[in-house]
């Protein structure tokens, strides 16, 4: 099998473990980003390239290609998912009775 072949099937591998909207934890950066995004930033997954890079938007607005073979990363856990569903739930119903609270003025 040459080069391409194996990349080809790598590429494919991440495709299938990282479809587009899973979640995933950065957990180190290369060391040739001259801007690399911190470890532990949380980020959602836009696609995987035939190159197997993974395309994301992270939790802090940057988006960024993770190499394969140079990046390190991982989807979040169950455990990890639930809790940040839990904590928009939270976010959520604080907003509402924010809203609720605030006094309205009519005339």
């Amino acid at each position: 099998m040459n080069e391409f072949e194996r990349l080809s099937r790598v590429a494919n591998r991440i495709k299938e473990q990282y479809p587009e909207g899973t979640r995933i934890l950065l957990i180190q950066m290369g060391d040739d980003d001259p801007r690399p995004i911190p470890p532990n930033t949380r980020g959602t997954v836009d696609f995987v390239d035939d190159l197997a890079t993974v395309f994301c938007k992270f939790d802090n607005g940057r988006r960024l290609g993770l190499a394969y073979g140079a990046d390190s990363y991982r989807k979040l856990t169950e455990q990890e998912l639930a809790e940040e569903n839990k904590a928009i739930c939270v976010e959520e119903t604080t907003d509402e009775l924010v809203e609720e609270s605030e006094p309205t003025m009519s005339m």
